[in-house]
């Protein structure tokens, strides 16, 4: 018997050891949609570009499909704006964004707690967004949640590195945990699942912001997490 319970001790010390090798070490948060609930901010600054061409103004809906996708690639798609005049609708947003859209914006709730915690225990986090990385640090620093982070990564205001996969191998090169086995994407699209995939680490989908369920599914999300409380249970256990 006494055999028997030093076995199990072993096997169950054996097994933490294991669980504490594969844990994930750092953390890749998207910011819209993630951290924060940008609709309003995003939506009126959409508003104010699409009025400004006298295009008449989608649903609300659409209007918050559009929270993902770099700029110039929404303008095109959906409005087929090339060129110039692709240019000048990203300014035109960005005329309302930089003065309002900005803090029109609220933080999920659980969120600050959740960053508290990872932090405590080590976790090495990231933000990786394809908001401009300007605005983004405004935001953050806003809200009072940059202090949790080790490095905020987005996009430049050129629209350079505006791409999912490029912003988030630009937030992997500043990493100091270079083991891509315990590096997690979190996001809210389908954007944040397939940029993960082209740089070979996990990713983890959220519901509570923009991406439905089966996007995840479709885009191939190594996890899903429908609340907040779900994302805490996943990376803290």
């Amino acid at each position: 018997l006494e055999q028997d319970y030093f076995l199990l001790h072993v096997f169950v010390v054996l097994l933490f050891l294991l669980r504490s090798y594969f844990l994930f070490k750092t953390i890749l948060f998207d910011l819209d949609g993630t951290l924060t609930d940008p609709a309003a901010g995003i939506t009126n600054s959409f508003i104010h570009a699409l009025e400004y061409f006298g295009i008449e103004i989608p649903s609300y809906e659409k209007l918050c499909s559009f929270i993902g996708p770099p700029l110039p690639s929404t303008f095109e798609k959906e409005f087929g704006f090339t060129g110039e005049k692709n240019d000048l609708a990203v300014k035109k947003y960005r005329e309302h964004f930089a003065t309002k859209g900005l803090f029109e914006n609220t933080v999920y709730e659980g969120i600050p707690q959740l960053l508290q915690a990872l932090k405590e225990k080590g976790f090495e986090l990231i933000v990786a967004t394809s908001k401009p990385e300007q605005y983004s640090v405004q935001i953050l620093d806003h809200f009072d949640l940059s202090k949790y982070f080790d490095f905020i990564c987005g996009s430049n205001m050129d629209e350079s590195r505006s791409k999912k996969e490029e912003v988030i191998e630009y937030a992997l090169g500043l990493a100091n945990n270079k083991n891509k086995e315990t590096i997690l994407m979190i996001g809210d699209r389908e954007y944040d699942i397939i940029g993960a995939q082209k740089n070979n680490i996990k990713s983890c989908g959220v519901l509570f912001g923009y991406g439905s369920k089966e996007e995840h599914q479709n885009a191939g999300a190594d996890f899903i997490c429908d609340s907040v409380k779900d994302l805490q249970d996943l990376l803290l256990g």
